[in-house]
């Protein structure tokens, strides 16, 4: 590597020296593959790659809790992951942990995550059980994007903070396993699709990981909230007093509670900690959205709709792909069926050891998990007899 750029590279990492000794410094960065170096540190390179990943791109279309609603201030996936960044970004500078890091876990958290949500995520999840193929979950989904799908040689850690990430499950402590190895990390992905639940168990290796998690929870509990609002699922007056007394009743108020808190309780600790107060507040505000928003009725309209387009389109594309030779190139020409074009595309991009290793089925939940919303339901109209989006309220 130039000199210039050697002595770059050593500026960015001399500046480690300042950050914490429960940081997970750049040096200790591990690859799963060999690669050239160049003037940019692991982490920071991760940043790179993940935000010009295709995965990223399609962040865009994809619901984060309402769908079908066209307002152009309800949240979608992508301002999820910037809110999830800004705010770990601000835990981690006042613990004086690594920011690139964080950054890297938290715009990479959710890139696997399916079409309208966790819905979509179950009736995949359905799917993987109904077909004896293990199970479906996004954290994993979104680690098999950047290492397998779009192979991006993303560093360990910032792999393994994404597959910890599971922000549906709230801790007031927060522990990193600091032995945790590369083969570790390696068995613990195996085991998320393979044994049910086992996604529960998960623990991120570094403290940034940890801090991505609560983060990400921070970030939704009062933006769902004010889309809720929005969308008229509830009034601001409908929140219990008994929380929005501790952590406020606006998600500003509500972030800037639980960052602080965090921060006051987390100093020169090996964890990250919340206050038994705030922890219990927020554990009854988690509860709350779930029965009043995630469960509301503008949440669940198109519930049974949906579910059988997931599985009709998921038969579809097994028809499909088990009438073509996929590990030869499938030439696309003007008489190429339309319908069936992007699907075949999907296939060509695929290395041949993927296409050689990965279940058929496998290969069909891949595709669709990646699909955004209107992406989705323009294959659900070319594949699923009689559908048309028009349909769905």
């Amino acid at each position: 590597m130039d000199e210039i750029l050697q002595k770059i590279k050593k500026n960015m990492l001399d500046k480690e020296i300042l950050l914490s000794s429960y940081a997970c410094k750049s040096e200790k960065a591990i690859k799963l593959l060999d690669e050239e170096d160049d003037m940019r540190p692991d982490f920071f390179k991760d940043i790179d790659r993940i935000i010009h990943s295709l995965g990223y791109t399609r962040y865009i279309d994809k619901t984060q809790v309402f769908s079908f609603i066209q307002n152009d201030h309800i949240t979608h996936r992508v301002l999820h992951v910037q809110l999830v960044a800004k705010i770990a970004r601000t835990i981690g500078r006042s613990l004086n942990l690594n920011e690139d890091l964080i950054e890297a876990i938290a715009l990479g958290h959710d890139i696997g995550h399916t079409p309208f949500g966790h819905t979509g995520e179950k009736f995949l999840n359905d799917i993987c059980k109904r077909e004896g193929i293990g199970y479906f979950c996004h954290n994993a989904q979104s680690v098999r994007v950047l290492k397998d799908l779009e192979n991006l040689n993303i560093t360990v850690q910032t792999l393994d903070g994404i597959l910890a990430h599971n922000g549906e499950i709230l801790q007031n402590v927060y522990k990193p396993d600091f032995d945790k190895t590369k083969e570790q990390f390696i068995e613990d992905l195996d085991n998320v699709f393979n044994v049910e639940n086992y996604s529960k168990k998960v623990k991120s290796m570094t403290l940034e990981g940890c801090v991505v998690r609560i983060s990400d929870i921070i970030a939704y509990i009062g933006r769902d909230i004010e889309d809720a609002i929005i969308v008229g699922a509830i009034k601001r007056s409908d929140i219990p007093y008994y929380i929005t007394r501790v952590l406020g009743n606006t998600n500003s108020k509500i972030v800037d509670t639980l960052v602080k808190d965090i921060i006051i309780n987390s100093q020169e600790k090996r964890h990250i900690e919340l206050s038994k107060e705030v922890f219990e507040a927020l554990m009854e505000l988690k509860h709350w959205n779930s029965k009043n928003i995630y469960e509301s009725e503008k949440t669940t309209v198109n519930n049974n709709v949906l579910e059988n387009l997931f599985n009709n389109l998921f038969d579809a594309y097994f028809e499909k792909i088990s009438n073509i030779n996929y590990l030869t190139k499938i030439e696309i020409d003007e008489h190429t069926n339309h319908s069936d074009k992007i699907f075949y595309d999907f296939l060509n991009s695929k290395t041949r050891k993927y296409l050689e290793n990965t279940d058929k089925r496998r290969i069909i939940i891949d595709y669709i998990a990646g699909q955004t919303d209107k992406f989705f339901l323009s294959e659900c109209e070319n594949n699923v007899y009689g559908f048309r989006a028009d349909m769905l309220n």
